[in-house]
This record gives C-alpha cells, structure tokens and sequence, in this order.
C-alpha cells in the first residue's frame, strides 16, 4: 500500500469493520467515527452517556440509525463495558473517547474481563511520507521505553501478526542499530542479530528480516553496496524495528515536522486492536488509525 488512501480503499472493500468507542460522548472521537461512517468502513458501538452521545450525533449529522449506544455515564465503567463487547466478539477494535488513558489501558489489561494475550502490549505506527514509495511501519514508538530481547521479540510478533492480517507476505524488517556489526557494548545491535536468528528458526511470522542495520543502510541500497552489505532489505523495507522508545519516537516526529509525512497508529498485542489516539490527534489521524485497526482485525472479523 502506498498511502493511507490505498489502506482506506482496503479497508472499505473488506468492511464494514464493528467498532466499540469507550466513553464516546467526546465530538473530536465522534467527528473522526463520522468519517469513517461515511466512507462505509465502520458500524459504531458507542459507550458512554446517552444524552451528551445523541447531542453530538445529532450536531454532526450522523446516521443516527446506524449507531448503536450503550448507555454509561461514568468512563471508567464504559471503558469495561465497551472492552467486553470487543472480548465477546461483537466489535473487532476498541476506539477510545473521553476516558483517561490510565483507565483505558486497566480496562484492557484486566486480568479477568480485559483482552490479555499473554504477549506484552506496544505501538506500531504507520507513516506516509512524500519521499517514500510506500507505507512504513514502525515499532515500538510510543509504550515500551527501553525494551529487552524477550520485549522485542513480543513487540515484533505483534506487529507481523497484524501486518499479516492486512495482507502482507514476507514484509520486509530492518531491525535498526547505530552499525551494522554486533557490538556487546552496543545492545541494540545484539539483541537485532538475536531476533534474525529467532526468524530463522521459525519464531516469527514469515518475513524477511535483517539487523542490525543503520538507517542509511536500511533506506539506501547503493550505500549497503559501497558497504559490501548484500541486503534484499535495504531500500524497500515494510518494518522498522526501533532499538528503544527514544529513537522511534523521535525518527516519527522528525518525519512529521521536516517531510509532511501522515500517520496512523495502533496498541497491539491485545486480543483485538486498540485504537489509544489523543485529543491533539486530527480528525484525518483519528481516522487513519481507524481504519488501520480495522484492517489489523480483518482476519479475525473473517
């Protein structure tokens, strides 16, 4: 997929995808919910007050008959609840509204009612940038600061997992390092050459990983050639597996500030996707992780 477009495309013709919004008496929620509505993609479970609920449908012009609500005033408790639906099966992502994300992540975490896997949660973010031939994913950027090898390798499966549920075959991974040579001294670059070998015993879901590699080398081919790298990675890589919150974190917001690049991002490693966003999201990024959720769901909505 080249840009988000092509995703939404995607995703239209594979819906329409059940969402279940946590405390969605909020406008900004609703406003991108509307989009997705509109573009035919998402049936909405909303959860939270009825009365502020129909006061915004009714302001935005949605469809009021496609919108199921479920009353609950309090967050806390509408954040369960719209859990549970997801857990039951009746949604396929969770979409956060007016609900502090602290409370938002126990609700999912419960160890009795949430959508425990076992596998640690994290954040894949997705970018569409001008200077790019397609969509690039990326992760952890946003919840695991520092993580070890075991983390990684839960962060990576989260990610493959979901990239297969939207139709990649053998996505393309650059485990990214400061170098390319393993270095003791330098974990990041260990823990990289760790994981290759955790693919090539079958770890993984079918990719093509390598690491550690350096951001040129990742991005640029005649650069691992002038390095005597042979990659099939380098130069079209779908996956960047950061070394650590930090670097990822800070790659995406450069690419936001300096290339007008797009995002979208999901929490996974959850039973279904979550949609975490933020009220200093826009309406298109709110959108965009939508659907980008939804397209992460999309096998298990088959």
């Amino acid at each position: 997929m080249k840009n988000f477009k092509e995703l939404i495309d995607k995703v239209k013709s594979q819906g329409p995808f059940t969402i279940a919004v946590a405390a969605a008496d909020d406008k900004e929620v609703l406003g991108a919910v509307k989009l997705a509505m509109d573009l035919g993609f998402v049936n909405p479970v909303l959860v939270g007050d009825e009365v502020k609920i129909k006061e915004i449908i009714s302001e935005l012009n949605m469809d009021a008959g496609k919108c199921q609500i479920v009353h609950d005033s309090d967050a806390a408790s509408a954040a369960a609840k719209a859990v549970s639906i997801v857990k039951s099966g009746e949604a396929q992502v969770l979409v956060k509204g007016m609900v502090n994300t602290s409370v938002y992540m126990r609700a999912i975490l419960n160890r009795d009612n949430g959508l425990r896997t076992g596998r640690l949660i994290s954040l894949t973010a997705v970018y569409e940038m001008p200077c790019y031939h397609k969509l690039i994913f990326g992760t952890d950027s946003g919840i695991n600061t520092a993580p070890n090898l075991e983390q990684k390798k839960d962060i990576l499966t989260n990610a493959l997992l979901a990239m297969e549920s939207m139709g990649f075959q053998n996505p393309k991974v650059a485990v990214l390092a400061a170098n390319e040579m393993v270095d003791p001294k330098i974990p990041a670059t260990s823990d990289a050459a760790a994981l290759v070998e955790m693919a090539k015993e079958g770890a993984f879901p079918p990719c093509i990983i390598e690491g550690p590699l350096s951001f040129d080398i990742a991005f640029d081919a005649h650069a691992a050639a002038h390095k005597g790298i042979e990659s099939k990675v380098s130069g079209d890589p779908d996956l960047l597996v950061f070394p650590n919150i930090e670097s990822g974190n800070m790659l995406g917001k450069s690419w936001l500030q300096f290339n007008q690049a797009k995002w979208a991002g999901i929490v996974l490693g959850a039973s279904s996707p979550v949609v975490l966003g933020s009220r200093s999201d826009t309406p298109e990024i709110k959108l965009n992780s939508i659907a980008l959720g939804c397209l992460a769901a999309a096998n298990q909505k088959k």
